[in-house]
């Protein structure tokens, strides 16, 4: 995953897609949300476990989108005139 090196030197991703992994953090807590509360009208426990399974996986991998965020940086874009 991450090497040592890696976790203390960071390393620089665009604007762009900064947002894109912001927006993605964002639909993936918003689903977990939407899906926690369906949980209250099933009635077959596997259909429950697997459900929870699905919220505990959208938790987890939002927070690992997290993590990827705080030890990146965002690089600043190009001079639109050349220096």
């Amino acid at each position: 995953m991450f090497t040592n090196c890696a976790a203390t030197d960071g390393f620089e991703i665009s604007p762009r897609f900064r947002r894109t992994v912001e927006e993605r953090i964002a639909r993936l807590e918003r689903d977990a949300a939407a899906d926690e509360t369906m949980i209250e009208g099933l009635e077959n426990g596997d259909h429950i476990r697997r459900h929870m399974r699905l919220v505990a996986v959208q938790r987890s991998e939002a927070l690992r989108m997290r993590l990827f965020l705080d030890r990146s940086r965002t690089r600043l874009p190009r001079p639109l005139i050349e220096i």
